[in-house]
């Protein structure tokens, strides 16, 4: 699962950064504008002085005029004294440079440097920007000032507007929080606006009636089939055992005895099922406990008719004795399904059931099954190559028990050919 921060920290964190960035782009977007329009207008001034000057000395070539101006410093050449010019000088081209030099004390100072060069002058004027580069470190100071002042009044705003948003959403988790603590529930829309909170809470008010009465709806069927399936499946299972009992023909009572298993096989199903749909676990806390060698002889009697006329032989080993902490019911589905599968698709051959070290093996010696398809034939509605009727839920109903109960079910393929199932109770609940 991948790390979410809270919702609360994250509007905090996103209103936090969009002040940070909108401020540090309008911090920027200042400085540029600045430097851009002062370094135009800088350039624009030096042109024209130079030009000015150059022009003043063309109407006063006399050394005695003066042209004072206060912010340059300006050298002037006329065409006899090119040579004069410094060498340093005369590399630029009439335009402006940024350039930096000594002044006289020592100190490294900026210029910005205007040249004019004609075929009778030269002229060099020197702008002194130190002022301006200093007043730009200043305003540079001043916007980091603000934007960090920005930056601490966005994350007080967004702390602010994260309370006040999230306050109906905590509310609303407190409220589950609550219901699920006390399992006294209360309808939740009351207590919210007409807003997306409350468009969320009534989705939980509508979910939480249709959960209530699916729940309901079950548990009264359980109840239903708890009642009106046992009762007519304990007169049939009564009813038998008196016509077995009564002087009755071989064939007949063949057939009587088939109706007991399949009667008592329908009752062990229908208990498994209701203690799946109850997710109840009965065992250790009734004392309730079942001898499992027994529980396999009755499942094998119970599915030999599966095996019809087919050469095949049966036989259970009992290596040592298991009892479990479960209702033979519940073993009985299980192994019941274990079993019934060998005595259907083994055709001929032998089915061997070992009872013994916490665990019921069945090994048969029928088509087998592929070992990538071991585990996903106890998915349900997934059924063997092997073909068959069946809707494939038998395994599905066997993993869901061992589930419930702590055990583990296996197929795998046998080397020698066909498959062995496994049972393994759980060490806690079986002993010998």
């Amino acid at each position: 699962m991948r790390y979410r921060r809270r919702l609360r920290s994250r509007i905090i964190i996103s209103f936090t950064l969009f002040g940070l960035g909108l401020t540090a782009l309008f911090a920027v977007a200042s400085l540029y504008m600045r430097a851009r329009l002062e370094d135009q207008l800088i350039n624009r001034t030096l042109l024209r002085e130079v030009a000015n000057f150059v022009e003043f000395k063309r109407r006063n070539p006399s050394p005695d005029a003066a042209y004072k101006i206060s912010l340059f410093d300006v050298d002037i050449f006329g065409a006899r004294k090119f040579a004069n010019v410094p060498f340093d000088a005369q590399k630029y081209g009439p335009g402006v440079y940024d350039i930096e030099d000594f002044d006289g004390d020592g100190k490294l100072r900026s210029y910005k440097l205007a040249v004019y060069k004609s075929d009778e002058y030269w002229a060099f004027l020197r702008f002194d920007v130190g002022a301006q580069k200093l007043s730009a470190q200043q305003l540079l100071v001043v916007l980091a000032g603000v934007v960090a002042c920005f930056l601490a009044l966005s994350w007080l705003i967004g702390r602010w507007l994260s309370v006040r948003v999230m306050s109906p959403v905590s509310d609303l988790a407190a409220r589950l929080d609550r219901f699920q603590r006390t399992g006294l529930r209360e309808p939740l829309a009351p207590h919210f606006a007409d807003d997306e909170v409350g468009q969320l809470a009534r989705a939980l008010d509508d979910y939480a009636d249709r959960l209530t009465d699916l729940v309901e709806r079950d548990r009264e069927f359980n109840a239903d089939v708890s009642h009106e399936l046992r009762t007519p499946l304990a007169v049939i299972a009564t009813t038998t055992e008196l016509m077995i009992a009564s002087d009755l023909p071989d064939k007949a009572r063949d057939r009587m005895k088939r109706i007991e298993r399949a009667v008592r096989q329908s009752t062990e199903l229908t208990d498994a099922l209701l203690l799946l749909s109850r997710r109840e676990r009965r065992g250790p806390s009734n004392g309730e406990t079942t001898d499992v060698g027994r529980v396999v002889e009755q499942v094998v009697d119970v599915n030999r008719p599966h095996l019809g006329s087919k050469p095949v032989t049966v036989s259970v080993v009992n290596e040592e004795p298991i009892v479990v902490s479960a209702p033979s019911s519940v073993i009985a589905v299980a192994l019941g399904n274990l079993i019934g599968n060998a005595f259907k698709y083994t055709q001929q051959g032998e089915v061997t059931v070992i009872v013994g070290h916490g665990r019921v093996a069945v090994e048969d010696t029928g088509p087998g099954i592929k070992a990538e398809d071991a585990q996903r034939l106890f998915q349900r509605g997934v059924r063997g190559d092997a073909g068959g009727k069946g809707a494939g839920l038998g395994l599905a109903i066997v993993l869901r028990l061992c589930e419930l109960y702590g055990w583990k079910v296996s197929l795998a393929p046998r080397p020698q050919g066909g498959a062995v199932a496994v049972l393994q109770f759980d060490r806690r609940s079986s002993g010998a």
